[in-house]
């Protein structure tokens, strides 16, 4: 049994909490920076000088790469032979969201009730995912998500008589309802089984997998890059404005299912679909 103190789990997710919202993940900027050198429309090539100029100015100036620096989304891989002292885990999250926020000068976005709308000041609560896992680590991952995004994301549940072309045409769909929202060109999370919640927590995991990565599964693998395409042929393009690029990574991740259902969810992830790792 190895012993984690708060206090150290509260350092990671104020460290980590910055990290994402001031550096872009290195193989989004990859991507990005591609589509900057080969978009055709002259509108949409601004659109992405515009997106490339403005986080790599982020990163050298210590800036957040966006003004809406999310909701704290916290991913907690837990080794079950861990033992957490100190205090409470899910109060050390928070205490790291309050001071990350604080420190990086990000805005507060948090609202304490969803219809009453009363700003808590801080950012917290985060939502925060525990899976437990094999060993004496824990892995810490901030997803912070900003609400222009999340707001186009959408569930469908679909029978088991449905065709895969059915489910593609769903997340094509959803990208096109979407149109210049969600700050093209987008990352595009899509969680497919399970239940409803399974689903939705499966498409926001999808977003934080690195784009220059494919499903383990060559049947799935081959779907994310048919409907990349497929949504890069709708002409929306960076920003709306028109081009080839709407989207840069259609991430798909699955989970077994009942058999009288399936669903489906497609978490919308901007073109600064941000995360940072700790680990413990």
């Amino acid at each position: 049994m190895r012993e984690i103190s708060c206090d150290a789990i509260t350092e990671a997710v104020q460290d980590i909490c910055v990290r994402a919202n001031v550096w872009l993940p290195p193989e989004l900027a990859v991507l990005l920076e591609c589509a900057q050198e080969s978009e055709v429309s002259p509108a949409g090539k601004a659109a992405l000088d515009d997106i490339v100029s403005n986080f790599r100015y982020a990163a050298e100036e210590s800036l957040p790469i966006c003004q809406d620096t999310g909701m704290a989304v916290i991913f907690a891989d837990i080794g079950q032979d861990v033992h957490i002292t100190g205090g409470l885990f899910e109060d050390a999250v928070n205490e790291g969201v309050r001071r990350g926020y604080e420190q990086g000068k990000l805005r507060k976005s948090v609202v304490a009730d969803p219809l009453r709308r009363v700003n808590t000041g801080d950012n917290t609560p985060a939502v925060i995912h525990v899976r437990l896992v094999p060993g004496d680590r824990i892995k810490l991952t901030a997803a912070p998500k900003g609400f222009g995004s999340e707001n186009m994301s959408a569930l469908r549940m679909f029978l088991p008589s449905d065709t895969q072309t059915a489910v593609e045409d769903f997340i094509v769909e959803t990208v096109s309802k979407a149109g210049s929202r969600p700050c093209p060109p987008v990352v595009v999370g899509v969680g497919l089984g399970g239940t409803v919640e399974q689903a939705a927590i499966l498409a926001k995991r999808a977003l934080a997998r690195p784009v220059d990565t494919h499903n383990g599964d060559k049947y799935y693998a081959s779907m994310e890059s048919r409907v990349l395409q497929r949504i890069n042929m709708l002409g929306v393009g960076p920003q709306g404005f028109g081009g080839k690029y709407t989207a840069v990574a259609v991430n798909i991740e699955t989970f077994p299912t009942h058999i009288a259902g399936m669903p489906c969810v497609v978490n919308m992830g901007c073109h600064a679909t941000r995360h940072a790792e700790a680990l413990l």
